[in-house]
């Protein structure tokens, strides 16, 4: 595909008509308009009909591209490669995903060597003839005979769990259901495992109705779900829930509390030696967050942001628990601690220095033994295994490398490459450098730019500025066939760390987070603003994009600035910043966002709340909202509502459109066939809307 010339766009559109309704609610003394609170129930007929007009008006608009053809094309090409899983191993095997190339979902694979012929374990592609059906998660049980494992259906958050023999591929009679932001951990006898569900909702509600109530369950193999043992529950604190984990040596449970999406949890263990043991507390406070990395008997490691807000890892001794008698092992550092494991009897640690990997390896004192020489500047992730492990396994990706896979020797410290995809591509046509800018408060922010080699500065480049900014999640580099394609094009890519990540530790994510929020548009504003005074691009050739917070990020700063964008590409958005916890796990981000039931962070969420600070008569960017009809994560009524409100308050000639996906959630286990057409929709939506394509 060549790069395109530019050509404006000016049709105007008639959209279906959204009604509104004589709907108010009172915040604080303030009353609020709801006019499209109707969009909210996705089974109505008025929904379902509005649904399919919407999305009528999209499609055509998007048939009207003259290279979206050759866009899925592309697409379906470059993602036509093998992507290999990281092995891992259980007792005497190895398993590890794979996917051919275009499979809707990868599949499991065993084997008793790894020159040996892999063995089909489990085919999630042969369980929907739409490749709609995921697997959602695993455990292989100690010996390696069993597997616990997962299935969504369409995107939605609601797992159904089974067992299978690894041996013989057969499934046993076990069934778990209404289970949701949960694993499985096995008793290391074999006969049954730890898992967290909630109480079966209504029948009408399920993709709707608030999650409360987490359960903690042992299910014993060969006995119906309803048997299971209830392990732990807080029927004071409805808002709580709970991971098991059982610790490698098979002694004890570790249960992690945790509260929304704060990263704070408490820790309770139970000891599995002793029959009827109770729950002990450990850690009972919510003040930090607290993950164990192992035991040695009674000597817990923690990795831990108490009084360390870029993380480190302290000892406890469960019979001293005492704060005055924990032990520092490894220091807090410059650098952003990520995680930590123990192989060959050493702490492998993973930071973050300025958002990409970093891995270090300390012995059990906390001395340093060597720091990992990676491939490279980019994201590594794996190095997983058991406690005595002389190697392991980890991938290496960055914008321009797809994901590779690397064996890695604990003793000698040696990688070498295990895997590697060949891609219908040339990474070295293409670059990526990290710059640093100035936001709107003096902070400075990284951000990453990929492009072509040899770009012109002329401020005439298609340009897509991604971002999150939230839950402390960390963007670093990684690899996608869709920013080839729009590299391939001309296009430059954006990515800038805001703050609300967790890219530089808890302080950077609490900087934009509640009352801060505002924080994180600033500094998605600013780099805009500093593409355009580079040269790299200009308002009218820039495009921004987010999913999920990133579409509440998209959402505010188009509100915010709709001079400032040529387009905007909100996908499975928060938008309704007012009654997000009415819905499902949406309760759960208070502690990010805060709450309108509170006065102050009422006042805080209205100001930027992207539904509510639409502004008649104002021409916003071109505008494609992108959710799916089963997103119970962030339900598709936040997208209804601001496409509505959208739709009646823009005054300019571009399009402003809802593509509504079926079948489909929040984004996890999005079948292949549905990623691709999804991409070449919103490519061909940017192209035609900036250079007329």
């Amino acid at each position: 595909m060549s790069q395109l010339s530019s050509q404006p766009l000016s049709q105007p559109f008639t959209y279906p008509t959204s009604p509104q309704v004589n709907q108010t609610d009172d915040y604080h003394g303030k009353t609020i308009a709801d006019p499209y609170r109707w969009l909210e129930d996705p089974q109505s007929a008025e929904t379902q009909a509005w649904i399919e007009a919407q999305n009528q008006v999209t499609f055509s608009f998007l048939k009207g591209s003259a290279i979206r053809a050759d866009l899925e094309q592309r697409l379906t090409q470059l993602w036509n490669y093998e992507k290999f899983g990281m092995p891992f191993k259980q007792a005497d095997r190895y398993f590890y995903f794979k996917n051919d190339g275009l499979q809707n979902q990868s599949v499991l694979y065993t084997l008793l060597d790894l020159e040996a012929e892999p063995r089909v374990l489990l085919d999630p592609n042969q369980l929907s003839e739409d490749g709609t059906v995921a697997l959602s998660g695993l455990s292989i049980s100690e010996d390696g005979r069993l597997m616990a494992y997962g299935l969504s259906a369409s995107g939605s958050d609601w797992q159904e769990w089974r067992v299978r023999d690894v041996e013989t591929g057969q499934d046993l009679e076990d069934h778990l259901k209404w289970i949701k932001f949960s694993g499985a951990s096995w008793t290391h006898d074999g006969a049954g495992f730890f898992y967290s569900r909630y109480d079966e909702p209504t029948a009408n509600a399920q993709l709707e109705e608030a999650n409360y109530y987490q359960k903690l369950y042992y299910h014993r193999l060969g006995t119906a779900q309803a048997e299971d043992r209830l392990i732990y529950e807080r029927p004071d604190q409805k808002e709580w829930g709970f991971g098991g984990g059982v610790t490698e040596d098979g002694q004890y449970l570790i249960i992690s509390v945790w509260l929304g999406t704060d990263p704070k949890n408490l820790l309770f263990y139970k000891d599995l030696s002793q029959p009827d043991s109770p729950v002990v507390e450990l850690i009972s406070s919510f003040e930090a967050s607290y993950s164990l990395i192992d035991n040695d008997g009674s000597i817990f490691w923690l990795q831990t942001d108490w009084e360390a807000p870029r993380s480190r890892v302290i000892a406890i001794d469960i019979h001293n628990p005492e704060r005055s008698q924990w032990r520092e092992i490894i220091p807090q550092t410059a650098e952003t601690l990520e995680g930590v494991g123990l192989l060959n009897n050493q702490f492998v640690a993973s930071y973050l220095k300025d958002a990409h990997t970093q891995v270090k390896i300390f012995d059990l004192e906390g001395s340093l033994v060597r720091e990992v020489e990676l491939p490279g500047v980019g994201s590594a992730g794996g190095f997983g295994g058991k406690r005595d492990d002389t190697d392991t396994f980890y991938s290496f990706t960055s914008y321009t490398q797809p994901n590779s896979i690397y064996r890695y020797n604990m003793q000698t410290g040696e990688s070498s490459l295990f895997r590697q995809p060949s891609l219908d591509f040339s990474p070295d046509d293409y670059e990526t450098r990290q710059i640093f800018y100035s936001s709107k408060d003096g902070t400075q922010i990284p951000m990453f730019i990929s492009h072509k080699k040899g770009l012109k500065l002329d401020g005439q480049n298609p340009t897509i500025l991604y971002g999150y900014g939230g839950f402390n999640i960390s963007l670093t580099p990684s690899f996608s066939p869709s920013t080839i394609v729009w590299m391939e094009l001309g296009g430059v890519y954006a990515v800038p760390n805001l703050r609300g990540g967790g890219e530089y530790g808890e302080e950077w994510h609490q900087a934009g987070m509640k009352l801060n929020k505002q924080n994180v548009f600033d500094d998605f504003i600013a780099a805009a603003e500093w593409l355009i005074a580079q040269e790299y691009t200009a308002s009218a050739k820039l495009a921004i994009s987010g999913g999920s917070n990133g579409g509440l990020l998209v959402g505010a700063c188009m509100t915010q600035r709709p001079e400032l964008f040529a387009a905007a590409l909100p996908a499975v958005g928060v938008l309704d910043m007012l009654r997000f916890h009415q819905f499902t796990i949406g309760w759960a981000w208070c502690s990010e966002y805060g709450s309108a039931e509170n006065a102050a962070e009422f006042e805080a969420l209205y100001a930027y709340s992207p539904l509510h600070n639409l502004k008649p008569g104002t021409a916003y960017p071109a505008t494609l909202i992108t959710t799916a009809d089963h997103d119970d994560r962030v339900v598709p009524a936040h997208s209804f509502k601001f496409a509505a409100a959208l739709q009646a308050a823009h005054a300019g000639d571009q399009p402003v459109l809802i593509r509504i996906e079926t079948k489909a959630g929040h984004g996890a286990g999005k079948p292949t066939t549905k990623v691709i057409e999804e991409l070449a929709d919103r490519f061909a939506f940017l192209l035609k809307v900036l250079q007329g394509a």
